[in-house]
């Protein structure tokens, strides 16, 4: 599965990570999730071990990133994987930031 996800480059995202069987019955993973990115410029932030930031990074270009967990509860390792494309784009101005300096005496 590939969720697609879009931010601008001041924003972050957060995903929760929910194993499921193939009829959607909630399941285990053995240990914690590993998030990597695998292109792009955006970063992962941790917040424990199923729930995460996608990062946004300043280049405008998407990012990949690469979610995997041991679906075997028991000794061997079966890994199961998801993708994350997050495409950023640039933050576009809300004000002008208009600022006044002190008045001053007109000369005639």
């Amino acid at each position: 599965m590939s969720l697609e996800l879009r931010c601008t480059n001041e924003e972050k995202i957060p995903i929760s990570v929910n194993p499921a069987t193939a009829s959607g019955k909630p399941v285990n993973l053995d240990g914690p999730i590993i998030v990597t990115v695998t292109s792009g410029d955006g970063t992962v932030e941790m917040i424990d071990d199923r729930n995460f930031f996608v990062v946004s990074g300043e280049v405008l270009e998407p990012t990949t990133f690469l979610i995997e967990g041991d679906a075997d509860l028991g000794e061997g390792i079966v890994t199961v994987a998801d993708t994350i494309i997050l495409t950023v784009e640039g933050a576009l101005a809300k004000s002008l930031g208009l600022s006044a300096g002190p008045a001053v005496i007109v000369t005639f």
